[in-house]
């Protein structure tokens, strides 16, 4: 969950530093446990990724019932506080970032950057291969036209993020051979040679992860992910590349805003 050590101290010491339940106060105890749980995160004294202390823990700690202590939580988790985990327990939530993935032809790096994060990426493949009849199709080209190929393994923040597999028209994709794609944003790389995105399409839909899929984004086979499709075209339509994006389904949520008959869709990632 955290490259943090697994803490719950804070909590540990809440009844002399963080406060104890008040079995006269008006506010019902559950939401007082609660408060406690937001002042220990508000103070720094929990942060991101940190278990918090069992359901045992916590009804001997305040004196309360294990009834108290489970609408507590249930509440936390309704607000994205905290995530439980089979198995293991209940963490502190990382915060949730508003990303435009799918709505713009914002590319991750480029998103990520824009609030202060890093990206990188593991480069799998990059290189020229046959394009198949699916991304011909998406290209606008002749089924067996050489591609240039670039396959990520997306880093943010020192975490596992996505796994991305680009295609490009060789002579888009020729430009970012001898770039050492790793650190930099493909969608800047390609606009020093006045390739530039104007528009494109992009669906979003939810898929479980392959075991390979698993092991190099570190989750569990058959936990969600969010599957992305996407291509762009230049100011004329021509494609310039087609993408298959598959984000972590922990690490990102949908909100939509809608205004009259009109909406938008923007994507939240988990830091």
């Amino acid at each position: 969950m955290s490259d943090r050590p697994e803490t719950t101290a804070a909590l540990d010491a809440a009844p002399h530093h963080v406060g104890q339940i008040d079995r006269h106060s008006a506010v019902p105890m559950y939401d007082q446990l609660r408060l406690l749980i937001l002042d220990s995160i508000d103070k720094h004294l929990l942060g991101p990724g940190d278990l918090l202390p069992g359901e045992h823990r916590l009804c001997e700690q305040y004196e309360i019932s294990r009834t108290v202590v489970r609408q507590a939580l249930a509440l936390l988790e309704i607000e994205g506080v905290v995530e439980r985990v089979k198995g293991k327990g209940t963490f502190v939530s990382r915060p949730k970032v508003a990303e435009s993935l799918v709505h713009t032809l914002t590319g991750l790096y480029d998103e990520v950057a824009r609030r202060g994060g890093h990206v990188h990426s593991d480069i799998l493949r990059h290189e020229r291969e046959a394009a198949s009849a699916d991304v011909a199709r998406m290209l606008q080209i002749n089924p067996g036209d050489i591609v240039v190929v670039l396959d990520r393994l997306r880093w943010v923040d020192g975490e596992p993020w996505s796994l991305t597999t680009t295609w490009m028209p060789e002579a888009v994709g020729s430009h970012t051979l001898d770039v050492d794609m790793s650190e930099n944003s493909l969608y800047a790389v390609l606009a020093e040679v006045d390739v530039v995105a104007t528009t494109g399409t992009r669906s979003a839909e939810s898929t479980i992860a392959s075991a390979e899929q698993a092991q190099k984004l570190q989750i569990n086979a058959g936990d969600p992910l969010l599957l992305l499709r996407s291509v762009s075209m230049d100011a004329t339509g021509k494609p310039i590349e087609h993408f298959v994006a598959y984000h972590r389904g922990d690490r990102s949520r949908f909100e939509f805003q809608l205004e009259g008959g009109r909406s938008t869709a923007r994507l939240h990632i988990t830091d």
